[in-house]
């Protein structure tokens, strides 16, 4: 019997040459530079359950992890399986480097309302959803009433624009943050506008193209409007320094997950509310994940899928979701948790309300490309370079190319 340990990064590099010759063991690269306790336990477990396995456990850190996994697979040494990213999902499937993930029908229906999407690729997963979140809107309730308002929750887009003038026109704050610059979350942030007018960006079922849209349009619109009482210059921010704006009491209101809350300051009297609807929809937000992916060609699949499906069902996801301070992956009610942590809070109702009227992480093989065609749009509405309508086409046609 073959000696069991999971091994620290350290390990991993010293003695990785070595495990690789070993038929029985799996190395799993995880995404984000530490493997959380909620994860080890069950890696743990697994090898203690599947005698004659080990598991050469490597965290990498984001800005080389997916690069890395990409590079193993494609030279001919795979990785049993990596957590990373679902917008990896098409070009690895598309390059037949995955194979899709093992979901049965039961525990399909245990998943939150539309998190399945942002793994599906023409009604195939093919990845396990293991981490999630949505985003909510955070208002600087000292500012508003500096700006002589009551802090509530603006229920459309109307009433946030409403309440970012009067903060934008009354105080020393721009009304706003709004991210423009070139990465990845500028997308992200005009997705929750546009997943809360009822917008789409590709039929996760067929494929298609769904972006060039009177929703599409009125979103750009709107964006375009804010503008005018947000933060100077928003082309050179992006979300993560809206956050740092917020804290100095320079933006009103902006969009965030629900890490933003331990985030702030505690000083900063704060509300936490849906994104607001648009004119053709509802409240809604972007949904995104991060999946556990099984690398094809390793000879022992079925075991990755094994450890997964572990990791990734029950009590081990909602250790996971817990302890992590994530939006709630599964409905953990309806497999048997008792007051689940997010149950009856004001603050998680934020962040689960808006799930099935959200949208998810667009799904394309060259997930730069797809970055580029918000990017381009966004910008271009933000420095006033074309009309939305001529925008909302060019991008359009730039996402049948992305696709």
């Amino acid at each position: 019997m073959k000696h069991l340990k999971t091994l620290t990064v350290g390990a991993a590099l010293l003695v990785g040459t070595a495990l690789s010759a070993q038929a029985e063991d799996l190395h799993f690269i995880m995404c984000g530079g530490e493997v959380r306790a909620a994860d080890q336990a069950v890696v743990d477990q697994f090898i203690a359950d599947n005698p004659g396995v080990t598991v050469n456990l490597e965290a990498v850190p984001w800005g080389t992890c997916q690069d890395k996994s990409l590079t193993l697979a494609a030279a001919g040494d795979p990785p049993s399986i990596s957590y990373m990213g679902s917008r990896t999902l098409q070009q690895l499937a598309a390059n037949d480097l995955i194979v899709p993930a093992q979901i049965d029908d039961a525990s399909k229906s245990t998943y939150q309302e539309g998190v399945l999407n942002t793994v599906t690729i023409k009604g195939t997963q093919w990845g396990y959803p293991h981490a999630f979140s949505t985003k909510g809107l955070y208002i600087n309730c000292d500012l508003v009433e500096e700006a002589g308002r009551t802090c509530t929750a603006p229920k459309t887009w109307d009433d946030m624009y409403d309440l970012a003038k009067a903060i934008n026109d009354n105080t020393d704050a721009a009304g706003v943050g709004l991210a423009g610059k070139d990465f990845d979350n500028t997308m992200h942030q005009f997705l929750n506008y546009l997943y809360s007018n009822g917008g789409v960006v590709i039929d996760s079922a067929t494929g298609e193209n769904k972006l060039d849209s009177q929703q599409t349009r009125e979103t750009l619109a709107f964006y375009g409007k804010l503008v005018d009482v947000a933060q100077e210059g928003p082309t050179a921010w992006e979300r993560d320094q809206l956050r740092d704006l917020f804290n100095d009491n320079k933006i009103g209101m902006y969009i965030s997950g629900p890490w933003g809350r331990g985030q702030h300051n505690e000083s900063i009297n704060q509300l936490v509310a849906p994104v607001p609807a648009g004119p053709s929809g509802e409240s809604g937000t972007i949904l995104i994940t991060d999946s556990l992916v099984v690398f094809k060609g390793t000879g022992h699949e079925d075991l990755a899928h094994k450890l997964a499906q572990a990791l990734s069902s029950g009590d081990a996801q909602y250790d996971l979701d817990s302890s992590w301070g994530l939006t709630p992956i599964l409905d953990y009610a309806s497999i048997g948790i008792e007051a689940p942590y997010y149950e009856g809070d004001a603050f998680w109702e934020v962040f689960t309300g808006g799930i099935s009227t959200g949208g998810p992480e667009p799904i394309v093989e060259d997930f730069k490309s797809l970055q580029s065609v918000f990017t381009n749009m966004v910008q271009g509405i933000i420095l006033k370079e074309d009309t939305v309508d001529n925008l909302v086409t060019i991008a359009g046609e730039e996402l049948d190319e992305a696709l």
